[in-house]
């Protein structure tokens, strides 16, 4: 199921034995387009803390309620490595956290969604070994393979630029909830083209220019023009995600 990013914001997080916070960011892959953390403000519990959650560490999602279940404890959380969020997340950061739970980093050799390792105080080794995960960081680090997460909070609102030119500003991420996949880009044109949002799928985003807060797309402005105005009040099933994708020129991937 697709969802809105900013929907999610505010949604909780309930361990095995009462509430931890409620989810205030993502944090994206902007080669790949996945969601790799989600930031967890603890709010008042451990003073304004906040804590980064891999989506495969992640249960039951209760829509109704919006609520995610985890299958953590409340101490487990508060004894998990401090990030600072306001910081770029580093390869050796991301590292810590998942040795500290004991899960597949999606960077190693095991599935990236619900690649489980073993739990804090189990006995059991972490999944590659912290070892290996610290030669991998700092293989990364030797090689200059910079991180590409970004904070879905903050390129929202960043200008869309077309190759002729600019169509808009990012208004809202549309992720999937089966692989924590951003599909697509709401785009707000009334700055451009008045009263329209359209769709733009993730697959025709080009370099991020963070400097000048931009998105660059490869496609034309007319073909965004031309596109389906969107309509949040319609379900986006496999038809409506293959004719856009089709629209776009994009090969529509079957499941």
């Amino acid at each position: 199921m697709l969802w809105h990013a900013s929907a999610v914001n505010g949604f909780s997080i309930e361990a095995s034995d009462g509430d931890i916070g409620t989810v205030s960011d993502f944090l994206f892959d902007d080669a790949s387009w996945k969601v790799r953390w989600l930031v967890v403000d603890t709010g008042n519990w451990l003073s304004g803390r906040k804590v980064l959650l891999p989506p495969s560490g992640l249960g039951r999602l209760y829509a109704k309620d919006e609520v995610f279940a985890v299958e953590l404890t409340k101490q487990q959380i508060k004894d998990s490595p401090e990030i600072d969020t306001e910081r770029a997340v580093s390869r050796q950061m991301e590292t810590s956290v998942y040795d500290y739970y004991g899960w597949s980093p999606y960077w190693g050799t095991g599935f990236y969604m619900g690649g489980f390792g073993s739990m804090p105080g189990s006995g059991m080794p972490p999944y590659l070994g912290a070892r290996r995960r610290q030669e991998e960081a700092a293989e990364a680090q030797a090689n200059h393979n910079d991180l590409h997460l970004r904070s879905v909070e903050a390129v929202t609102g960043y200008h869309i630029h077309a190759r002729d030119g600019e169509i808009g500003h990012v208004e809202d991420f549309l992720v999937d909830d089966a692989d924590w996949s951003i599909h697509y880009l709401v785009v707000d044109t009334k700055n451009w083209w008045p009263g329209k949002k359209v769709l733009v799928s993730s697959r025709s985003a080009g370099e991020i220019e963070w400097t000048d807060r931009l998105v660059n797309l490869d496609v034309d402005r007319q073909k965004i023009k031309d596109s389906p105005a969107y309509d949040p009040t319609i379900t986006i099933d496999r038809t409506y995600d293959e004719k856009l994708l089709t629209y776009y020129g994009i090969k529509f991937a079957a499941a």
